[in-house]
């Protein structure tokens, strides 16, 4: 049975017919496995297949396609009748761009055979600088790829060298040059603040080199040391050489200082855009809407619960052959509305922030009453803005009483954090949250 707790699912085999899902997602997330090497700060679930190794040549990474794709088909019959066709598709990983075309075209049509893939939907593969060529963008978007996430991460050789990543600078512009040169408009690069040794002429340097290339779009990391990584047996947090907390916030106050200066709009807490070029795909995962996930340790949301596969490619392997030969899928048998925790905690991450009147509406205005009074000692420090709904632009600023008609608070406004002071204590005021909601 499903265990929401482990976010384990177990298939059952007593012949009876799958869930359907009722709220049908219109994105889909597709976990490609494979990397050169493991970079020293990942604990993504990968499988490394060397220097060498690609889609066209590899064994293992056809095998693992085979599987992918017996998942998607598999999953196919959860989807109610007249559902809406996938809007947005991401390839993640990993290195996805380690597949060849043909191997990414099968998945795409997996996809469209068994959900739909509606037209103008935006189509994201995540790719390494150095594994493609001009001839390799096209096909992939002769497949459908119209938006490119490029790991840059740094414009420093040694930086890159002390991260694992198997790049150079020079294979940075080469990438950018290529997908110019294939028409790929819509492009992100990818880039990790409070690296080992990274000083904060070397963060703004990579920043304006970044911004020079003039992408669609900017995902700023700050590095977090994750156990079990090759940076955990070297460093601890908050000890040299990593940078102090001091400078680490300083690197996110540069980074929105320059970027939107650029002119690009800080609309969650680690990204950039240019008006039009938000990622639609992770919009879904903020504003806690349903998604589908394939592949070896992806997530899924359906029905109000979510739920991982496993981790490591054979265990992976043995759950999509189990679920098909039982023909049971993970879907939860009973739909829950989504855990208002929950929603807090990815809306806030956005400049939007969180609208109080639904919140009133799905919750109750004691959820709202117990949420302000968490957040007051924030707003008054100025590190929350409320605004009234709709304009955005006009916030209420300080002093608003103690004493406030909460209920009536809840009727036209939002609150979001504050750009980007309360960006930076984000995790305190959340942690302050939980406390006071759960």
């Amino acid at each position: 049975m499903f265990d929401r707790d482990s976010m384990q699912l177990g298939l059952r085999s007593n012949g009876s017919q799958p869930h359907v899902v009722v709220e049908a997602p219109i994105a889909a997330y597709l976990h490609i496995p494979f990397c050169r090497r493991r970079c020293y700060y990942c604990d993504f679930p990968v499988s490394v297949v060397g220097d060498r190794a690609r889609g066209s040549t590899s064994g293992t990474i056809q095998r693992y396609v085979e599987v992918l794709s017996a998942e998607i088909q598999g999953m196919g019959t959860i989807v109610p009748p007249g559902a809406s066709p996938l809007q947005t598709v991401f390839f993640g990983g990993g290195t996805p761009s380690l597949l060849a075309p043909e191997q990414l075209d099968r998945l795409l049509t997996s996809l469209h055979q068994q959900f739909g893939i509606a037209t103008g939907a935006e189509i994201t593969i995540e790719m390494d600088p150095g594994t493609f060529d001009l001839a390799h963008i096209r096909a992939y978007q002769q497949a459908g790829i119209n938006r490119v996430s490029l790991g840059v991460q740094a414009f420093q050789h040694d930086l890159l060298n002390l991260c694992g990543r198997t790049h150079t600078v020079a294979d940075i512009y080469d990438a950018v040059d290529c997908l110019h040169q294939a028409g790929i408009e819509n492009i992100s690069l990818d880039l990790i603040s409070g690296l080992p040794y990274q000083t904060l002429d070397q963060w703004q340097e990579s920043l304006e080199k970044a911004i020079a290339l003039a992408p669609t779009h900017l995902s700023c990391y700050d590095l977090i040391v994750e156990p079990k990584t090759a940076f955990s047996r070297r460093y601890q947090p908050g000890e040299t050489p990593l940078p102090t907390e001091a400078i680490a916030a300083d690197m996110y106050r540069l980074a929105q200082q320059l970027l939107t200066s650029a002119g690009y709009r800080h609309y969650e807490i680690s990204n950039y855009a240019r008006d039009g070029y938000e990622c639609r795909h992770n919009q879904v995962y903020w504003r806690n809407q349903p998604y589908y996930g394939f592949g070896m340790g992806a997530a899924s949301y359906l029905n109000g619960w979510r739920f991982t596969r496993p981790r490591k490619t054979q265990d992976y392997f043995a759950w999509v052959e189990a679920m098909l030969s039982s023909c049971q899928f993970p879907i939860p048998p009973c739909p829950q509305p989504p855990d208002l925790l929950e929603t807090l905690m990815l809306a806030l991450r956005t400049a939007e922030g969180i609208s109080l009147d639904p919140v009133a509406a799905q919750y109750g205005t004691d959820a709202v009453n117990r949420l302000w009074n968490c957040l007051q000692p924030y707003y008054h420090r100025g590190l929350v803005v409320l605004m009234p709904e709709g304009d955005s632009a006009r916030a209420i600023v300080p002093p608003i009483q103690a004493d406030t008609d909460q209920a009536g608070l809840a009727s036209g406004y939002r609150l979001r954090l504050q750009d980007p002071e309360g960006f930076l204590v984000s995790n305190t005021i959340l942690a302050d949250l939980f406390a006071a909601l759960e």
